[in-house]
């Protein structure tokens, strides 16, 4: 009989297979195979700029179109370069400080690497 794996939230030796299911009878947890592998990828989130660079913290990156910044009048310009970035999870998934602007948060398909 093969090993079944222990329940990844509760570690659980009385797991099952249902179907192509794992499912823990103590605390109702159902995953797959695959979605081990899966939480892996998604811990390792690589986060690439409009040329398909990939980006880390600490990179300095450039703007690569006019930007509206919301709730003011003002324009990030084209060409503006943004040092010392920081990445987050989110929509917005780089934060950092522009000078003359502040603190912001950018999307990376926006940016370039400088």
């Amino acid at each position: 009989m093969n090993e079944l794996p222990n329940c990844p939230v509760c570690n659980s030796p009385y797991t099952y297979e249902d179907g192509n299911m794992w499912v823990c009878p103590e605390c109702a947890h159902e995953w797959t195979a695959n979605s081990e592998n899966d939480n892996e990828a998604q811990d390792e989130k690589v986060v690439r700029d409009s040329n398909g660079n990939v980006l880390q913290d600490g990179d300095s990156v450039t703007v690569i179109k006019d930007l509206k910044v919301k709730g003011s009048s003002s324009v990030l310009k084209i060409g503006t370069k943004v040092k010392n970035i920081r990445l987050v999870d989110g929509d917005h998934d780089i934060d950092c400080k522009i000078e003359g602007f502040g603190a912001m948060k950018l999307k990376s398909e926006f940016v370039r690497k400088a």
